[in-house]
């Protein structure tokens, strides 16, 4: 990868949260020479893995294993890599030393692009804790755009991918990025989620949903699918 290419880090709460919500934007990214990296805060392994508990003799561990072998393909079929925390969920708890390890992988990836979720969800707690250790962790690491006793990096654009339930999260899109001619890279990473499945179908109708936003505000009829996403920092243009 050339010491030029834009860089993009993805966090979840789960190791599934990246596919459904942005496995088109990256694969979109890698496509053209981008490196991504999608960090999983947890598996998901007690109250995002449905299919697996259906196994009266399943167990904590296995549901792990299976979970970051889905993970790592998924994150494979859209040019990324992938890196579990493995913090535990329902509830995530992220602590002071999670942090740490957190802005640490930022100091030495320094992202161009961070994606998470945004703040609020009234369903999952695990979303919400998971954008606040992003948003502190990535304070912390471009300190306050002055000079700073600790080692920085460059601001990152910041972004939230779309939560399943947008209008109740407090979800408004700003940004749509056409994934039409990766959506096969997006289908390929969604089919090695087989822990949920059922959530396969609901995101492919949710990227045809967009793209027809996304049709609206171009006018460019070629676009069959897309992925939404809210700025939570602006951007800096020189010419409008």
């Amino acid at each position: 990868m050339a010491p030029s290419a834009r860089r993009m880090l993805v966090v979840g709460a789960h190791s599934a949260d990246f596919v459904w919500r942005a496995a088109g934007a990256v694969a979109k990214h890698t496509s053209r020479g981008g490196e991504a990296l999608v960090v999983a805060l947890s598996y998901g392994e007690r109250g995002e893995s449905g299919e697996l508990w259906k196994d009266p003799d399943q167990t904590v561990e296995n549901v792990k294993r299976i979970r970051h072998a889905e993970a790592a393909t998924a994150a494979a079929a859209v040019g990324a890599r992938f890196e579990p925390f493995d913090l535990g969920d329902y509830p995530l708890r992220v602590g002071d030393e999670h942090i740490d390890r957190l802005a640490a992988l930022i100091r030495d990836f320094a992202p161009h692009t961070v994606l998470t979720h945004p703040d609020t969800d009234p369903f999952n707690p695990d979303h919400p804790a998971a954008h606040a250790a992003v948003a502190l962790s990535r304070q912390l690491t471009a300190g306050a755009g002055v000079a700073s006793g600790f080692h920085t990096v460059a601001p990152s654009e910041f972004l939230a991918f779309e939560p399943h339930q947008p209008e109740l999260c407090g979800f408004v899109p700003t940004v749509f990025v056409d994934i039409t001619d990766v959506m096969p890279a997006k289908r390929e990473a969604m089919a090695a989620m087989g822990a949920q499945s059922y959530l396969r179908e609901y995101y492919t109708q949710r990227a045809e949903h967009r793209a027809n936003h996304a049709r609206k505000v171009t006018g460019n009829k070629a676009i069959q699918y897309a992925e939404a996403f809210q700025r939570l920092i602006p951007n800096v243009v020189d010419a409008l």
